[in-house]
């Protein structure tokens, strides 16, 4: 078996939307998502396992903020209406509860936002003592606020990309186990029991946090950085599938997508562990003028977890530079002003 890591960070989120412009639009405002790696509209006739068979239609932006971190995949279905949750899912409940957005100055931001008249909750200390606090987007989609300890520009952003997630689970010992032999988040943070006052909801939880520090691998791992997946266990064992009767697509976080240097061999590590990619590219599948070989593979309860591995680039679209990461090296770190250029696509609406 492989000691190179399979993967290097979190490349985006999946955020299912019912009008993508106005959402991407606050997206750039607050998080400032600004950077669009593609824009593109077709049918996902390679996900008809989660949409019932049927292969939607669809629009899809991925957006980065240059600061550091992962993007949003901000995600339109065109050929129908996307469907919200029943009910606004809880703490615990299964599948991807929130995002974790790193802040280079926590209270500052939280101040930036009063500020600029979006709502928040209260600065609140997590198990690390670092200030931390929780908001939702205007459609209910719960982001956290943590201190970022990596970042890729020096660029003065008070906020930057998506560095975890806090993932409902029904079985903690189960899944910690996938998340670090699996995946490769090997370090234990924390793990503890009981109600915890930086969390939103008041109800006894089992929570562990697992990280991955950045490594120097990977074309784009010095902009992805660091990993942190808070997992949590309702103790009452009443934890509800999010996306219970809905579709991939639907409204909400609709997967959480990992950076792949070695899609092949994940692919051998999870099958020798039980698991199997429930989709598949095989080869090289454009999203507009970037390109790559992507993958699913669901965790113990369900939780979509995208794996891509990125053949071709756009560094400055403008002059229609493009790189192809294959003929260079997966496991080459790009230099820094080369992933700079693409910053230069950045939207300033």
């Amino acid at each position: 078996m492989s000691t190179l890591p399979f993967l290097t960070g979190i490349q985006q989120a999946g955020i299912g939307v019912a009008d993508l412009d106005v959402s991407w639009k606050w997206y750039r405002r607050v998080f400032q998502m600004r950077v669009p790696v593609f824009d593109d509209a077709g049918t996902a006739e390679l996900m008809t396992r989660y949409t019932n068979g049927i292969p939607e239609r669809r629009r899809a932006v991925l957006a980065l903020n240059m600061a550091g971190g992962g993007g949003f995949e901000i995600w339109q279905y065109t050929s129908r209406l996307p469907v919200p949750p029943a009910n606004p899912p809880r703490l615990g409940d299964l599948g991807i509860y929130a995002l974790k957005m790193k802040a280079k100055n926590v209270p500052a931001f939280h101040e930036t936002l009063a500020a600029d008249g979006i709502a928040t909750g209260a600065l609140v200390e997590d198990p690390l003592a670092e200030r931390t606090f929780w908001m939702k987007d205007p459609w209910g989609q719960r982001f956290q606020l943590v201190h970022g300890q990596s970042w890729f520009d020096a660029e003065p952003l008070a906020v930057g990309g998506v560095c975890g997630a806090v993932v409902g689970v029904s079985d903690m010992d189960r899944s910690v186990a996938f998340y670090t032999q699996v995946l490769g988040l090997r370090e234990v943070v924390y793990d503890r029991t009981g109600v915890f006052a930086d969390l939103p909801e008041a109800t006894e939880v089992r929570r562990v946090m697992l990280r991955k520090v950045g490594e120097n691998f990977g074309a784009f791992s010095k902009l992805l950085g660091n990993v942190r997946v808070e997992l949590i266990q309702r103790m009452d064992g009443s934890g509800q599938r999010i996306f219970e009767g809905r579709c991939w697509g639907d409204r909400g976080f609709i997967h959480l997508c990992f950076d792949a240097i070695n899609l092949e061999g994940l692919k051998n590590r999870a099958e020798s562990m039980g698991h199997s990619f429930t989709v598949d590219s095989a080869d090289t599948f454009q999203m507009g003028k970037a390109g790559g070989r992507f993958a699913y593979l669901e965790d113990p309860d369900g939780t979509l977890l995208e794996l891509v591995e990125t053949h071709k680039v756009p560094i400055l679209k403008s002059l229609g530079l493009y790189l192809d990461l294959r003929k260079r090296g997966m496991y080459k770190v790009l230099p820094d002003w080369m992933v700079r250029l693409m910053g230069w696509s950045k939207r300033n609406d």
